[in-house]
Order: C-alpha cells, then sequence, then structure tokens
C-alpha cells in the first residue's frame, strides 16, 4: 500500500511517500502500525483530529476499512483564501 504525506504532516515525517506492508483493517489501525514505528510517525499523528485522510483519493474517515485500498494520504484540513 502506497503511503502519502502532504504538508506538516510530511516534514514531522521526513517522507512524502512509502510503500508500506500492513495487516491493518482499518484507517485507525494503519495509524496505530505507523506511530509505533518511531517517534517522528508518533509526532505526525499525535492527534488526528488535526488531520484528514483520503483512501485511493477519496476522502475518508479515520474507521474506515483499508481492504482494497491501494493508497492512503494524509494531511491537513485545507482552507480557502
Amino acid at each position: 500500500m502506497q503511503i502519502l504525506y502532504f504538508a506538516w504532516v510530511r516534514e514531522r515525517i521526513g517522507l512524502p511517500r512509502e510503500n508500506v506492508e500492513t495487516s491493518a483493517k482499518t484507517v485507525n489501525e494503519l495509524v496505530a502500525e505507523l506511530s509505533a514505528r518511531e517517534e517522528r510517525y508518533a509526532v505526525a499523528f499525535a492527534d488526528t483530529s488535526a488531520l484528514r485522510v483520503a483512501l485511493d483519493q477519496e476522502l475518508s474517515e479515520f474507521d474506515a476499512p483499508l481492504e482494497g485500498v491501494r493508497e492512503v494520504a494524509f494531511f491537513p484540513p485545507m482552507t480557502g483564501g
């Protein structure tokens, strides 16, 4: 599964994207797996209420299932101007 990181999430993790093998069934489980890897992931995912997630380029929720998903993107909420 390809994981994409945008804006300050990318800055905290230090990567724009990575391929991950996971047994996670939901986005929340994926976040828990990533957070357990290293401190930089734990910092980036410390407050998921400050994040949005897209599964295969469609906005989703953190309790969404990952079955069949090829791409997960994490990013902060967008603001217009």
